[in-house]
């Protein structure tokens, strides 16, 4: 079992002031895989204090050492892939393939992509006779979720850094020991005391306690928008800068002009991939009504094809969600959807055939559901597909948008389709005809999806404040 009671604070590993034990346990087995210490508010104190002393040095430093730096901890990082990936696989459920590619495989796209970021970000700016500047803004606390653990830690860890700002990373508590591989890593590739800093904890205690610090100047948060609310809620008496990555429930509009076997095979495997355990996941399957038929019979195919099994198991399956509580939450939601006239294609309520241990979740597709369903409102996390008709194009966009979010949405239409649809949709990134995830890109979302942007030079700016300096300068 992995064990990491110590917090990393000022660049070393020290005992916690008061935290308590709590184990972490295998979503596939349901026994304890590792043993952190979850943190308390004088943790959180000597840390942000930590970070506070050092911000005074390290927000001098130059952009070349800083991109110097970030390429030190590119190497060491991938030094520990292996180790992040195992970690991953075991705490969260991801399939061992799936965390070794994608899973870690993120941390390394957005540290290079950082690192171009920063060589060719413009910090100053002449306006007149006068300079605008960008500077870092001091101390973050970066509080980030269990579903892609390295891929939020890096899109926050990266940028903050190379601004030139010093921070306090807490992890979500279901997925921990990838962070303190991380910490490992950050030390051995030299950054300096008190610049990066980790504290484990849960929600209640060490993220409010950052959250609510006067001595903080930013909370990057990802995670639930019902937990988002409060991160504000907590910050807003400092009035610290608060940048947030929420919840989606995410479109896949399929208009006629699309290859439709193409269009619900993608979409299907952007569900599927990581157990449905993705923000920006198209798990509302919007289809023509001429066409709703076929769809549901190619879907149904593909869903019953997946295979669920052992995250240790190389292979193309997918794992357990991440705990008994997320299990639960979307078996409730199975059973509200039958219960709310649905058609159930496959999967339903239980684990597959043949599983007695393990938080495994049957690939459930849903065809007939109207878009005032729960099961088309709640963010279900999980491999849960709806399927969902429309009438024409109007209709198709009016279906879209009527969502509390707005992170991400998918098209699939004619060139002259998705010129005219894409547009409309109002979600903060648009993929067209199997367009992917880029980590240069924008990412981020509208509405209760959050506000703010991480990734390239768009995430970089989130990290930093600007200054005008008016009048004659030398």
């Amino acid at each position: 079992m992995r064990s990491y009671l110590r917090h990393y604070i000022g660049g070393e590993w020290v005992e916690s002031e008061g935290g308590t034990r709590h184990e972490v346990i295998n979503p596939a087995t349901e026994t304890a895989v590792a043993e952190i210490t979850l943190g308390s508010e004088a943790d959180a104190d000597k840390a942000v204090a930590a970070a506070k002393a050092a911000f005074e040095t390290f927000s001098r430093t130059s952009v070349e050492e800083r991109a110097t730096l970030l390429e030190a901890i590119l190497a060491e990082y991938k030094n520990r892939a292996g180790d992040l990936a195992e970690a991953i696989a075991a705490e969260m459920g991801a399939p061992i393939s799936l965390a070794r590619t994608a899973q870690v495989g993120s941390g390394i796209g957005h540290l290079m992509s950082t690192i171009k970021a920063l060589r060719d970000f413009q910090f100053e700016e002449r306006i007149g006779n006068s300079l605008v500047v960008h500077e870092p803004i001091g101390v973050v606390a970066l509080i980030t979720p269990w579903n892609w653990p390295m891929n939020q830690i890096v899109a926050k860890v990266a940028p903050a850094l190379a601004a030139g700002n010093t921070m306090v990373l807490k992890p979500s508590e279901e997925a921990p020991s990838c962070a303190a591989i991380f910490a490992e890593i950050m030390d051995k590739a030299g950054v300096p005391a008190g610049v990066f800093n980790l504290v484990q904890g849960d929600g209640p205690g060490v993220g409010t306690a950052l959250s609510r610090h006067k001595d903080v100047d930013m909370v990057s948060f990802t995670g639930s928008t019902r937990a988002g609310v409060q991160v504000a809620k907590n910050a807003a008496d400092t009035v610290k800068r608060v940048h947030q990555e929420l919840g989606g429930k995410s479109p896949n509009v399929i208009l006629p002009g699309a290859d439709l076997g193409k269009a619900v095979q993608v979409g299907l495997f952007s569900v599927l991939m990581n157990s449905g355990q993705s923000c920006i996941a198209p798990a509302r399957m919007l289809v023509h009504e001429s066409q709703a038929a076929e769809a549901a019979q190619i879907a149904t195919g593909v869903m019953k094809a997946v295979e669920t099994g052992d995250p240790a198991a190389e292979g193309r399956h997918i794992g357990p969600v991440v705990n008994k509580t997320q299990w639960e939450k979307i078996q409730g939601l199975i059973r509200k959807g039958l219960e709310e006239g649905a058609k159930l294609e496959t999967g339903g309520p239980g684990r597959p055939d043949g599983v007695e241990t393990g938080y495994f979740v049957k690939p459930t597709l849903f065809s007939g559901v109207r878009n005032d369903m729960m099961i088309a409102r709640e963010e279900i996390f999980g491999p849960v597909v709806t399927i969902i008709p429309y009438k024409d194009e109007e209709e198709a966009v009016r279906i879209a948008n009527d969502t509390d979010y707005g992170l991400s949405a998918v098209v699939f239409g004619s060139p002259d389709e998705v010129k005219r649809v894409a547009p409309r949709l109002r979600a903060g990134m648009v993929y067209v005809n199997g367009g992917q995830p880029d980590p240069s890109l924008p990412f981020g979302g509208y509405k209760q999806s959050g506000n703010g942007r991480e990734h390239g030079k768009f995430g970089l700016a989130e990290f930093m404040e600007v200054k005008a300096m008016v009048g004659a300068l030398a």
